[in-house]
């Protein structure tokens, strides 16, 4: 019996590794990789008057957060994994780490000297970041709900541009010794963070980067951001290079929108005009 038991057991086959459903974890690893950063970064500054110390550490975790959402889509392309699932994970994990983390940062960090409008506009950032999110979720997905392949563009500024532009900002503090967080610069700094979370929201058409093109465009644009950059880290401060690309990538994006805009309104004026009368 022990034996014939033995030979049932070795006959049975065994189960094979699949190498797909390994892969399509991946990505999802690194996406909720991004999530932690934007938790502890929450942590860091969940206090009643957090160290400066702990609001620069805290806006280094959102840095790495951002790397780590740049990894998490390519990851899933070359791999092949892109799934609906990871579409969802990635818009939840954004609205954690790329809304309420920069958003409870700035606050704690400036924003909590104007009690009401300070809390109103950190909310409003959070609220602006949830419906990109949700917007982009219905552009980027089929009626199936799977991931459709993204265009050049993306409709309004996308969520991690966004925290990087007051991040950035946090960072430039502690570079040049907290002169950029004075009291004096409070109105600015909520001013700002209103307009960003416009941006997220509005219409403005941003570059994806999804199909770059080596053309001479490309190459003029690269060898500006490569020189411009070097020019900001030489005449001011290192962390100043993340301030300068931001606003050159917002910069961008609006003069693009305005020239669609004119050659929109070119087209519609000359549909308009009625065709002139032959004689």
């Amino acid at each position: 019996m022990g034996l014939r038991r033995s030979r049932r057991t070795t006959g049975r086959p065994k189960p094979r590794l699949d190498l797909r459903k390994t892969l399509f974890v991946l990505p999802n690893l690194i996406t909720l990789a991004g999530v932690f950063c934007g938790f502890n970064a929450i942590r860091l500054v969940a206090k009643e008057q957090p160290a400066e110390e702990d609001v620069y550490r805290a806006a280094v975790l959102l840095i790495f957060a951002m790397l780590f959402d740049l990894m998490d889509g390519r990851v899933a392309r070359m791999t092949r994994t892109q799934s609906a699932f990871g579409l969802q994970l990635d818009s939840l994990a954004d609205v954690i780490s790329f809304g309420v983390a920069p958003a409870f940062l700035v606050y704690k960090w400036v924003l909590y000297r104007m009690p009401v409008a300070g809390l109103l506009v950190s909310f409003l950032y959070v609220a602006c970041a949830a419906v990109r999110l949700a917007r982009f979720n219905v552009l980027s997905s089929s009626s199936t709900g799977a991931p459709i392949k993204p265009g050049r563009h993306i409709i309004g500024l996308p969520s991690p541009p966004a925290c990087g532009i007051l991040i950035s900002l946090v960072i430039a503090n502690h570079a040049v010794g907290g002169h950029i967080g004075r009291s004096e610069n409070t109105a600015v700094i909520l001013g700002l963070t209103v307009l960003v979370g416009f941006f997220m929201v509005s219409n403005v058409r941003f570059r994806s980067f999804k199909d770059i093109r080596l053309d001479t465009g490309t190459i003029l644009l690269v060898v500006f951001v490569i020189a411009s950059s070097a020019f900001v880290w030489q005449q001011f401060k290192p962390a100043f290079v993340l301030i300068w690309l931001l606003s050159v990538y917002v910069f961008i994006g609006i003069v693009e929108s305005i020239r669609v805009l004119a050659e929109r309104l070119d087209r519609r004026q000359r549909q308009s005009v009625p065709p002139a009368e032959s004689p």
